[in-house]
C-alpha cells in the first residue's frame, strides 16, 4: 500500500523548492536580460575544484554575495532536489538548466538554429574561427579607428556568450543562457523568433 502521508509531505517539500526556484528566477530577471548568465558564470567561480556540484552552504553564501537572498533550509532542498548522484551536492548543470525561464518550442528551435548556423565546423562548439565569414568585424568603429583588431572584436563579441569558464568555446548550454535572459523580456514568440531570425540572418 501506498504510504500516502509520505506522498503529500514529498509533494509539499516539491512545491516549495518549485517555489524557490521561482523566487530565485524572478531575482535573477529583475537584474535585466543577463540576470541568468551571470548566475551561471559566478557559479563557474565559486565550483573552485571543477567538481560542478555546490553544497547548500557554498549555494547561500554564493547567492548572498550576489544579493540573492535564500534561507539555509531552501538551499538545502534545492541541493537535495538537484543530487542526482547522491553525493549531498547540487548538480550544477541540471540546476542552472532548471533556472532558466521556460521557454516553448518555437523559441528553443531558432536558438538551435542560430547556433547551428555559428558552429561551421560542426563540432558542437563555437570558436573565433568559426565565427570569421559569419560576422565580421571589419566596421566595427573600434576597428575602423586602429584602437582594436578585427581579431579582438571576435573575441569580444564570443565573449558575450562564453559565459561559463571563458575558455575560448561557446556550448549550446552558454548560447541557450544567453538566450534565456532575453526571452524572457520578449512577449510572443513571433517577436522573438523574428529578432533570433534578423541577428543572424536566417
Amino acid at each position: 500500500m501506498w504510504d500516502q502521508g509520505a506522498d503529500a509531505g514529498q509533494l509539499d517539500s516539491m512545491d516549495a523548492v518549485d517555489a524557490t526556484m521561482e523566487k530565485l528566477r524572478a531575482q535573477c530577471l529583475a537584474r535585466g536580460p543577463s540576470g541568468i548568465q551571470s548566475l551561471a558564470r559566478f557559479f563557474r567561480r565559486l565550483d573552485r575544484d571543477g567538481s560542478r556540484s555546490l553544497d547548500a552552504v557554498e549555494l547561500q553564501r554564493g547567492l548572498a554575495e550576489l544579493g540573492l537572498v535564500l534561507e539555509l533550509a531552501e538551499a538545502e532542498a534545492m541541493c537535495r532536489r538537484w543530487d542526482l548522484d547522491g553525493s549531498g551536492t547540487l548538480d550544477l548543470q541540471e540546476f542552472l538548466r532548471a533556472l532558466r525561464p521556460p521557454m516553448s518550442q518555437a523559441r528553443e528551435a531558432i536558438i538551435a538554429a542560430a547556433f547551428a548556423k555559428l558552429d561551421r565546423s560542426g563540432d558542437s562548439v563555437v570558436t573565433v574561427d568559426d565565427l570569421r565569414g559569419v560576422y565580421s568585424g571589419r566596421s566595427h568603429p573600434k576597428v575602423c579607428s586602429g584602437e582594436w583588431t578585427e581579431e579582438e572584436v571576435l573575441q569580444r563579441f564570443l565573449d558575450n556568450f562564453d559565459a561559463r569558464d571563458k575558455d575560448g568555446q561557446v556550448t549550446l548550454e552558454e548560447f541557450q543562457d544567453y538566450y534565456s535572459g532575453l526571452s524572457a523580456s520578449v512577449d510572443t514568440d513571433e517577436e522573438f523568433v523574428a529578432m533570433v531570425t534578423s541577428a543572424w540572418q536566417l
